[in-house]
């Protein structure tokens, strides 16, 4: 294919759109940028539709990331190039992806660990909750509407892949979430700073769904009162951020099932 050397081209177009919006693209792709999560979504066999190298890094494209021969590969001028990207310090190299198709029933399956993403506001720390779920073998994750979408690129870079494998719904309802959460019989358990038990004397064993609340205002109230409160201990520090906090419960999460020898599936 012939480098393309149009900012009128229709597909950039789209995709600088969907940057700008921090979200798919119209035709319900995401934005993957870099050699990193292109080669994630390959390993993680999602759909990739296209992928856009700028022209100096055409040759070592293919070099560096096996299994693109059934993907087409659209050059672009470096100019060019530099108007789609979605960071300042591009690697010249950006897929469209279809993000895989999860339902609630695949979050709340097996020896359910779920984590509820209530009003995160950034991607970054969005991204790194997702990180921490799969880390620590979490059921899946749901984020309420509000929250900023898991498909945001900065998000999905924060995430390092593991959007493209975690059992992921976007946009729930908080009451129909919670609801289906009591159905599949797992505790409610809310992080805060400073009320409830620590998480030390908590027991994580059972199927449970974990909600993480936003930077500024924590879990909505309301949302708050179906759930068990927790809070992490600390020291020097009042609080951690979104992303931390997940990490932190959801590792004595697999900790307490690792011990018992009831390890999430």
């Amino acid at each position: 294919m012939g480098t393309v050397t149009s900012a009128k081209n229709p597909l950039l177009k789209e995709v600088r759109k969907a940057v700008r919006a921090s979200s798919l693209t119209e035709s319900g792709l995401c934005i993957a940028e870099g050699f990193h999560l292109l080669k994630e979504a390959l390993r993680s066999g999602c759909h990739i539709e296209e992928v856009l190298v700028s022209e100096p890094v055409r040759e070592a494209l293919r070099e560096r990331v096996p299994g693109l021969d059934e993907i087409p590969v659209v050059p672009l001028h470096e100019r060019l190039f530099s108007t789609v990207a979605s960071t300042e310090a591009t690697q010249g190299v950006l897929a469209l992806v279809r993000p895989p198709s999860w339902t609630m029933d695949d979050v709340f399956r097996g020896e359910t660990l779920t984590v509820i993403v209530d009003g995160v506001q950034d991607p970054g720390n969005a991204g790194a909750i997702l990180r921490a779920a799969e880390a620590f073998g979490a059921s899946g994750a749901v984020f309420l509407k509000g929250a900023a979408s898991p498909w945001n690129p900065k998000a999905l870079r924060a995430s390092a892949g593991s959007a493209f494998r975690l059992p992921l719904v976007t946009s729930a309802d908080a009451a129909e979430t919670l609801d289906l959460a009591r159905r599949n019989q797992a505790r409610l358990y809310a992080g805060t700073p400073h009320d409830g038990r620590s998480i030390a004397e908590c027991d994580f064993t059972e199927r449970c769904a974990i909600v993480i609340g936003s930077e500024g205002r924590g879990v909505n109230p309301e949302l708050a009162e179906s759930c068990e409160l927790l809070r992490i201990p600390t020291t020097a520090v009042e609080s951690l951020n979104a992303g931390m906090s997940a990490a932190v419960m959801l590792y004595e999460a697999r900790r307490q099932r690792s011990t018992q020898g009831g390890a999430a599936q």
